[in-house]
C-alpha cells in the first residue's frame, strides 16, 4: 500500500498534515498552516525535497533519542519526524518518507 498525506485541521481552525506509510504509520509531520493553501504548499514542498538526502538534519534529542528534520531549500523545516528509539530506526524512517512522499496521495479530512 502506498504512502498518503492526511490533511486535517485543528480544534483551532489551522491546517496541518502528516505522512503516513503504506502501513499506516505516520513518519512526519507538519506544522501548522493558517490557511488550506499554505498547508497544501507545505505538502508541495515536502514531496519536492524528500527524494534529497542533503535536506534532512538528523538530530537527538534532549532525552537521547533520534529524530530528524525536512527542510526546503531555502532551509524551513517543512517536516519533523516522531523520535525514534535508534539511529538505525531513525534512518529507515528517513528513506521511507524519501519512498513515499513524492508520489503520495492527499487525503483531506477537513471538509
Amino acid at each position: 500500500m502506498a504512502g498518503k498525506f492526511e490533511l486535517k485541521v485543528a480544534k483551532d481552525g489551522q491546517f496541518h498534515f502528516n505522512l503516513l506509510a503504506g502501513n499506516g504509520q505516520v513518519i512526519l509531520q507538519s506544522e501548522m498552516y493558517e490557511t488550506k493553501t499554505s498547508a497544501l504548499n507545505g505538502i508541495a514542498s515536502i514531496q519536492k525535497n524528500a527524494p534529497e538526502d542533503g535536506r534532512y538534519e538528523r538530530l537527538v534529542s534532549k532525552s537521547g533519542k533520534p529524530y530528524f528534520t525536512l527542510k526546503a531549500g531555502n532551509h524551513q523545516i517543512i517536516g519533523q519526524s516522531q523520535q525514534y528509539e535508534s539511529e538505525a530506526a531513525r534512518d529507515n524512517g528517513i528513506e521511507s518518507v524519501k519512498k513515499n512522499a513524492p508520489d503520495a496521495q492527499v487525503v483531506d479530512t477537513t471538509a
